[in-house]
């Protein structure tokens, strides 16, 4: 993976409205194999290309939530980072990704609640430029008085 700052934690007196930070990852047919284990998703649209090129998506394409598991990941370990706990997330799915796509997964600081150490977050993944999920999330940031 590629991410534009290192792991850890931004605690909640220092989150700005407009943070941005990212990732890229290659979703590779493993990454989709595990996710199918993992999860018990065995959809072949997933895992079978016979099968999935009779379908819209005329192939194999990764699972909706294994992409969407890469805004976990940088929610998680780069803005606000560990110790974060997510409170919800909408998500809608707006093209496949299919093995072998460089995934770019951005979050971005849109609204904060610093009192009840509330973020709120724009999601959105894209391929080659275009979207492929967009959604919002809302975590509970970790402070720096607390620990």
């Amino acid at each position: 993976m590629l991410d534009n700052m290192p792991r850890g934690t931004i605690c909640i007196e220092d989150i700005e409205i407009g943070m941005t930070r990212h990732l890229r990852k290659v979703v590779t047919d493993t990454d989709i194999e595990m996710f199918a284990q993992v999860s018990t998703d065995h959809n072949p649209v997933h895992l079978d290309d016979d099968y999935a090129r009779d379908t819209i998506f005329e192939g194999r394409i990764a699972h909706g939530m294994l992409t969407a598991g890469l805004i976990s990941a940088v929610i998680g370990e780069q803005l606000p980072g560990h110790g974060t706990i997510y409170l919800g997330q909408s998500l809608k799915f707006l093209g496949p990704v299919r093995p072998g796509d460089m995934v770019l997964a951005e979050v971005t600081v849109t609204d904060m609640d610093i009192a009840k150490r509330r973020v709120k977050m724009d999601c959105r993944c894209s391929v080659d430029g275009k979207p492929v999920l967009a959604g919002e999330a809302t975590v509970l940031a970790p402070s720096a008085k607390l620990d």
